[in-house]
Parts: C-alpha cells; sequence; structure tokens
C-alpha cells in the first residue's frame, strides 16, 4: 500500500488495512493475517479472486500478490574455516563490541532448547536494547528461553490459511517455537551454537560441535511447517526480527527466481538491510543445472556449498573381488563378512530401479543387497523402500543427474552411495553375472581428506536470471555433511518409521552453508561495529579462496572439472583475511534505488520494494551493473566494449598502495584505470574496461587489487 496515504482518521496503519479489508463484500474480520509495519508497507489477507480485483483498484494500493510457497534448501567445518582459537579475541579485534552484544535471527522450522548447543553458560546478561521474547505455547515458553536463546516466535497465519479452515481452525501442528523437523535448529547452532564436546551422529564425526559465532545469541523465528514455507508467514517473521533488534538474518530457504517486488525475502531483506542488518541466504540446491539460483537480490549474500575435508568412507564389495569406493553413515550392525545376493531391478515397468514405494517384490530382493538408482525419491526413503521389500543392503548409485557427487545419510539399513562411473560398473556387473554378489563395509570418519572444498554438485547455478548484471552467487561454504544440533522429536532421516534419536545430526545442503557465513558476518559485526551490510559482504567476497588445500583451482564435484564464478561466485570463504580485507565496496540505500530504476520495473513496483513514496527514478544507472558491487557480471551483447567504474573505500592502514593484476581469458581484452591506487583519504575510484575479442563465452577473470582485494568476473556473449 501507498503508506503515506493513510487517512487521519485511522490511528494506526493496521486500523487502515482492517477497513479497507471490510470494504470488500462478505470479508470477514479473520481474513487480516498480518498488518506489517518494518519489512514491507501492506498487509496479508486470505481473499477470493473477486475481492483481490475489487482490492487492486483502490487508488491505495500498488499491487496485490498472490502468496508464495518457500521450500528449505558441526564439528569440523569451524577448523577448516580456520577458526580454532578462542573467538573472544577474534571479535574483539579493531572493535568495541563484544560478540555477546551480536544476534543472530534465524528464519527456519523453530528450535529445540534443549539441545546443549544453546547452553548460556558463562554468557552476560541479555543485551538492553534487545525487543524480543520466546513465546507461550503449548510446549514451549518462555523458561525453555536463556541469554543464548534470547528470543523463539513462531509465525503460521499464512500456512494454517492454505491448508483449509482459517486462522482460528486448530492447526494439526501444534502452533508453537518448537522444531519438529530439525533443520531449523540445525541451523542456529551451526551460525551460532555454543561448544559442545563429545558431539557425534551415532559415533560418526566425533568431536567438539560449535558453531562460528559461540557467544552471539539467537533468536528463532518459526516460518516453515509440514506443507512448506509460505511468505505472508516469512515476511511476518522478517517484520518481528527487525523490530526485535537483530543485528544478523539467516534465511537458508526459497523459492523459483522471481522480480524483486514479487519475491517476500527480497522484500523483507531490502527492509533489514537499510537498518543495517546482514542478511544471509541459501543459494538453492538445484544443481549442477545452470540458472537455478534462489535468493539473487544485490542486498542478499547468496552463499552455495562446498565439501569439508572430512569424508565418511564406505565400500561395496562385489563376488569378482573388485572393491568399490562410496561414503555412508549407516551406525547398526554391519552384514559381517559373507557375500549375498546382488540384485538390480531395471524394470521400466514398475521402476524397481528407483526403489519407488512398492516398486520391489519381496521375493526378488528378500536377503539380498539391492542396487537402487539415485533420484524421484529421498536417498533414504529408498533404504526404507529396501528393508520394507526384505533386503538386507542397498547401493544407492548415481545417475547422469547426481554424476560423481557423493552424500552420505543415516540409513536405516547398511548402505553405501556411490558416484555415477562406479555405480555404472556395479550395474553392469549385476546385469551381466549369472550370479552377483556383494558385501558392504563400513570405515568411520577420516579427516583430511584432498581435494578440499570442491564445489557441492547439488549448489545451484548461475547466471543471475533476474538481473544478469549481479554476478551470483556470491561465496561458497562449508555444507556438504555437517554435524550440527538436531531436534529430538525426529529421527535422522526424517522418516516416520526411523525410531532412533539423536541431539545431533549430519546434513547436506545450502541450508548448512548459509548460516556459516551468517555466524561468520556476526563475529564481522562485532569486530566492526560500524560497518554495513555490504561492507561485510564485500570484505567475505574478496578474501574468498580460489585454490583448494592442493593449491589446485576450485573444482565442480558434478564432473570434477574447474569450477567458475558461476559456481562458486568470489570463492570460498576465508574469515581470518576477511576480519583485515584492506579494501571494502560499500553500498547505500540510495544506490540500491539508483539500480532498481535502471531494471526495467515501474515507479509503483520500486517504491514496494523500497517502502518511500517520493520515488521519480529521475537518476538511475545506465546499466545495473553500474552498482558497486564486488564482482562483475560482463553482458556483451550487441556491445563490444562494456566500462564500469567501481568505489573503494579503505579500511586498512590510512596510507596504503595498491597496484592491479589481471588475469583473464584470451577472448576479453581488460584494462584497468588508474593502475594504482593511492590512499591517503578514504575512497578511491577506478574504472575497469571490458574488450570482446571474439565470440566465446568466457569465465573465471579475477581483477586483484592490493594484497590481496580479488573481483571475480564472468562474461556472457548471448542472451541469458
Amino acid at each position: 500500500m501507498k503508506h503515506q496515504d493513510k487517512p487521519l482518521s485511522f490511528e494506526t496503519h493496521h486500523d487502515w488495512h482492517s477497513s479497507s479489508l471490510q470494504s470488500l463484500t462478505d470479508s470477514p474480520p479473520e481474513s487480516l493475517l498480518y498488518s506489517y509495519t518494518e519489512a514491507f508497507n501492506g498487509f496479508a489477507a486470505s481473499l477470493n479472486e473477486e475481492q483481490a480485483e475489487s482490492l487492486n483498484k483502490s487508488e491505495s494500493i500498488l499491487g496485490v500478490y498472490e502468496d508464495t510457497v518457500y521450500t528449505l534448501h558441526t564439528t569440523r567445518s569451524p577448523q577448516f574455516l580456520g577458526l580454532e582459537a578462542d573467538l573472544g579475541l577474534w571479535a574483539t579485534g579493531g572493535g568495541t563490541q563484544a560478540s555477546e552484544d551480536v544476534t543472530i535471527g534465524v528464519l527456519d522450522t523453530g528450535v529445540w532448547p534443549e539441545s546443549k548447543s544453546f547452553d548460556d553458560s558463562g554468557m552476560p546478561e541479555i543485551p538492553s536494547k534487545w525487543r524480543g521474547e520466546c513465546e507461550s505455547g503449548p510446549d514451549f515458553g518462555p523458561k525453555f528461553c536463556n541469554k543464548k536463546l534470547i528470543g523463539a516466535r513462531s509465525f503460521s497465519k499464512g500456512y494454517r490459511m492454505a491448508i483449509g479452515g482459517g486462522i482460528n481452525k486448530k492447526p494439526k501442528e501444534i502452533d508453537s517455537p518448537r522444531d519438529k523437523d530439525g533443520h531449523g535448529t540445525h541451523t542456529a547452532s551451526t551460525a551460532a551454537g555454543f561448544h559442545v564436546a563429545n558431539a557425534s551422529l551415532l559415533g560418526y564425526a566425533s568431536g567438539i560441535a560449535r558453531g562460528m559465532a559461540t557467544r552471539a545469541r539467537v533468536a528463532a523465528y518459526k516460518v516453515c511447517w509440514e506443507t512448506g514455507c509460505f511468505g505472508s508467514d516469512i515476511l511476518a517473521g522478517m517484520d518481528r526480527a527487525i523490530r526485535d533488534g537483530v543485528n544478523v538474518l539467516s534465511v537458508s530457504l526459497g523459492g523459483r527466481p522471481a522480480p524483486y517486488y514479487r519475491d517476500t525475502i527480497a522484500l523483507g531483506a531490502f527492509a533489514a538491510v537499510e537498518k543495517g542488518i546482514f542478511v544471509s541466504c541459501s543459494a538453492g540446491n538445484s544443481g549442477p543445472t545452470r540458472a537455478t539460483l534462489a535468493n539473487v537480490a544485490p542486498w542478499i549474500m547468496t552463499v552455495g556449498a562446498g565439501t569439508l575435508d572430512r569424508d565418511f568412507p564406505a565400500y561395496a564389495v562385489l563376488g569378482n573381488k573388485i572393491r568399490y569406493n562410496g561414503v555412508s553413515l549407516y551406525s547398526g550392525r554391519g552384514m559381517g563378512k559373507k557375500l549375498v545376493g546382488l540384485v538390480y531391478n531395471k524394470d521400466n515397468n514398475t521402476f524397481g530401479n528407483l526403489c519407488l514405494p512398492g516398486s520391489l517384490k519381496p521375493t526378488s530382493v528378500r536377503g539380498k543387497v539391492v542396487i537402487c538408482d539415485r533420484g524421484t525419491n529421498a536417498r533414504v526413503e529408498k533404504g526404507e523402500v529396501v528393508r520394507d521389500a526384505g533386503g538386507v543392503g542397498m547401493i544407492l548409485a548415481n545417475t547422469a543427474d547426481s554424476a560423481e557427487e557423493l552424500v552420505a545419510d543415516s540409513h536405516l539399513l547398511p548402505a553405501v552411495a556411490v558416484g555415477r562411473k562406479t555405480g555404472d560398473l556395479i550395474r553392469k556387473y549385476a546385469q551381466s553375472n549369472p550370479n552377483p554378489t556383494a558385501k558392504l563395509v563400513f570405515r568411520g570418519t577420516v579427516l583430511n581428506v584432498r581435494p578440499s572444498p570442491v564445489v557441492a554438485a547439488f549448489s545451484s547455478r548461475g547466471p543471475n536470471m533476474v538481473t544478469p548484471q549481479i554476478l551470483k552467487p556470491d561465496v561458497i561454504g562449508p555444507g556438504v555433511d555437517i554435524l550440527a544440533a538436531w531436534s529430538e522429536a525426529i529421527g535422522p532421516t526424517g522418516l516416520v518409521k526411523d525410531a532412533r534419536k539423536t541431539k545431533f545430526n549430519i546434513v547436506s545442503g545450502t541450508s548448512m552453508s548459509c548460516p556459516h557465513i551468517s555466524g561468520l558476518a556476526a563475529l564481522l559485526k562485532a569486530a566492526h561495529p560500524d560497518w554495513s551490510p555490504s561492507a561485510i559482504k564485500s570484505a567475505l567476497m574478496t578474501t574468498a579462496y580460489t585454490r583448494d588445500n592442493t593449491n589446485s583451482s576450485l573444482r565442480d564435484a558434478a564432473d570434477g572439472s574447474l569450477s567458475n564464478p558461476w559456481v562458486h561466485g568470489a570463492g570460498h570463504v576465508d574469515p581470518q583475511k576477511a576480519l583485515s580485507p584492506g579494501l571494502i565496496y560499500d553500498i547505500t540505500t540510495k544506490q540500491y534505488i539508483s539500480f532498481l530504476c535502471s531494471v526495467a520495473y515501474t515507479i509503483d513496483q520500486v517504491k514496494t520494494i523500497v517502502k518511500r513514496p517520493n520515488i521519480t527514478c529521475s537518476k538511475r544507472f545506465k546499466d545495473p551493473g553500474e552498482l558497486n558491487y564486488p564482482s562483475f557480471s560482463v553482458l556483451f551483447g550487441d556491445k563490444r566494449v562494456v566500462r564500469y567504474t567501481r568505489e573503494l573505500t579503505n579500511v586498512g592502514p590510512a596510507r596504503s598502495i595498491y597496484k592491479v593484476a589481471v588475469d583473464g581469458p584470451s577472448s576479453v581484452g581488460i584494462s584497468v584505470r588508474p593502475r594504482t591506487l593511492v590512499f591517503r583519504g578514504e575512497k578511491k575510484r577506478y574504472t575497469v574496461s571490458f574488450v570482446a575479442k571474439r565470440k566465446r563465452r568466457g569465465s573465471t577473470v579475477r581483477s586483484e587489487h592490493g594484497s590481496i582485494v580479488k573481483s571475480p568476473v564472468s562474461f556472457s556473449w548471448t542472451s541469458l
């Protein structure tokens, strides 16, 4: 709505919103779900099509949009990131604020407050500026919070309206912040979990579990339910988190790419960033398909996933005495030394090769190891299907879609996951041998794996389909086989038949990499309380690395090829270097508005995002790529030359000299002016020119300033 149009006769915007709805025919009072005050100028309501069309005719309405459903997208990762030392010292270096004064708001499935990861031992009193609270509910209340977990709320009106029956009908799920899924507890503890000794998943990854910012506070906002995460609830959670006073928002969920004025997360994030709140979001798990990114707004930190230097090896030994490597988190009784029958049900009529529910005949799989092709249904469900049909083991074999990426799972029966090439060899053996046999062997946890990190095949890829001139993802972080706290209301597989209970679980996804960056942002905010969200983002991006622990370029787990900026963005985060980045690319709200005005949006659509009545777009960029972003996405199209100017802010020694170095493909000429930046003041500008020499698509280029401020560049010659 046009916020400034509220008549004086209404005391609050809520009253105005309610009156606007009541003016519609047959609109009951409970049709108003939320009236937003911080994240969005407007409200959420339950309307039929006729009512929505009628409301949209009002002069005070900027737009009416249908609600959107979004989906949910460690003991080793702190050491892998170089955070072994006491972070209290790290967080106060160069700053006046301790990390205890930083609060991370986590929008997810809620929290399991009894987890030791939320222990508040040694924590000082809650900051006086904090305005949040812990909601009371049938299974939750203020007594479950403490000086570590300082807030917990739930938002379900959109979910309840969507499943039918209205907001007053008692929902199937208990309406409280308690986590019955595990995902929210895992992400919250990854970001800021306290040290917990002897943590493991049923013996795997044993050690000390801790989050990135162990002294930061946590506030949980439950916005996701059984059927998904509804945009109206997400926006309500962001609205409340802004009012509560969080410093960082961690959002491990997303949907399909959409214009920013219709993207709930982008709308709420803009309001948060304008108020100095850093917003980190998962990039999505739709890789290795290109152009699959979620959460691509330039004011959001978009995080992809990479591997750790830890693995969980397991082997499939066949009757021909060939041993094939794989991974597994199976923790039950092993198969022993005896070989058993091996079967592969490649029948197009029953889909037995996929091990879908009801697809396996007990007479053909009982007492045998079953080969299941990865895809269509959940990996752990395939194991359940095999077990229920009488199988004693499973080899989960990748196909072309999942290629060589291996993800370990805590299966209900002995199971080993193998890559596509290995899977093809095992499938061939099972189909060609008259009496195929196999046994499965499990080897626990292995550290110091090389090469690492490797970009996860599931990590969503660029290019950015909403604004191709902004390179996404921004960075990658640890997101494969991450150990963190878990809800004791559900087993490690999430299956109904999984009666096991564990305080920690190992999970993979960009959902796991996102809170790593959220926690690191909290540490940077503590060390540099005067830094803006864009400054923190810049520090993490320009100091990221693109070489693995063998000193080779980062590789893509999908096919083992070299990765590129559409896959890893600026690279893998390096928190120690991000603490002192030397130079940063800062972005003001005015610059974001100029960016939005340069995109093909109407004035009303820009107003919807920025919540300002006086937008005229008189000042706009000629090209959205002119935004002062730490990376470059160059679209030549019909142009032979693309030229951008960037402004750098010196946050290092007052007198600093930076010299440019360029590494690029032969198909593009790259020149930077000036070639040397001498800082005596705080800010300096440079202009980079990209000249197309030949029509071919390029990737990894980086322009380096000093020691060392890196900016990745991607190129495209055709329309994205």
